[in-house]
């Protein structure tokens, strides 16, 4: 019996897969093969436990009288806090950065401290505070424990309004103008 492939817009279907994190059934694609990655990474090789990580999760956005919804594939919570941001997206990680880092500052009403943006074959982890790379590679996606102190030292300050205004346009810009229509989605704010 082999593998039925169906296209979806631009979308390669492959099938079904049970997800790792919630043991669902979802669309088998190449993408979502680095997203089940991801996920056993964080658990398997780092120390996450399955109850840390929330994964789909979906992000309303507003910019000007535009609304849309963008998907983040992972929240790392720890200890009541969204701790880290994890946004997966084929090709330059580069091109992404910017608005992994809005994302980071949108999702919570407060600074999330790690954000890391990742294609499945390589990651960059950024500093929510400033912005700055502080590194690159799986291996320097920071541990369960490393996280957890990590958290120590933040203030968790809430983010001005003026500046969701401006991540969110950022975001809107970089994940939603000219994406895939079936990316589309109705604001719901």
């Amino acid at each position: 019996m082999g593998i039925k492939v169906i296209m979806n817009g631009h979308h390669l279907i492959l099938g079904e897969i049970t997800d790792f994190l919630t043991h669902q059934t979802v669309v088998d694609t190449h993408d979502e093969r680095y997203r089940q990655r991801m996920a056993r990474f964080l658990t398997e090789k780092i120390g996450y436990f399955k109850s840390d990580i929330q994964s789909r999760c979906n992000l309303p956005l507003r910019a000007g009288e535009k609304c849309a919804t963008v998907t983040l594939d992972f929240i790392v919570r720890l200890q009541d806090r969204d701790a880290m941001l994890i946004k997966y997206g084929p090709g330059s990680l580069v091109t992404r950065r910017r608005s992994t880092l809005a994302a980071s500052r949108l999702w919570a009403p407060y600074q999330i401290p790690i954000a890391v943006i990742t294609n499945g074959e390589n990651a960059e982890i950024i500093d929510g505070t400033d912005g700055r790379v502080v590194g690159t590679g799986f291996e320097s996606i920071p541990t369960r424990q490393e996280l957890l102190q990590i958290l120590n030292d933040c203030s968790f300050e809430v983010i001005p309004k003026d500046r969701i205004e401006m991540e969110a346009r950022i975001m809107f810009a970089f994940e939603v103008d000219d994406c895939c229509p079936c990316d589309d989605s109705v604001c719901r704010l």
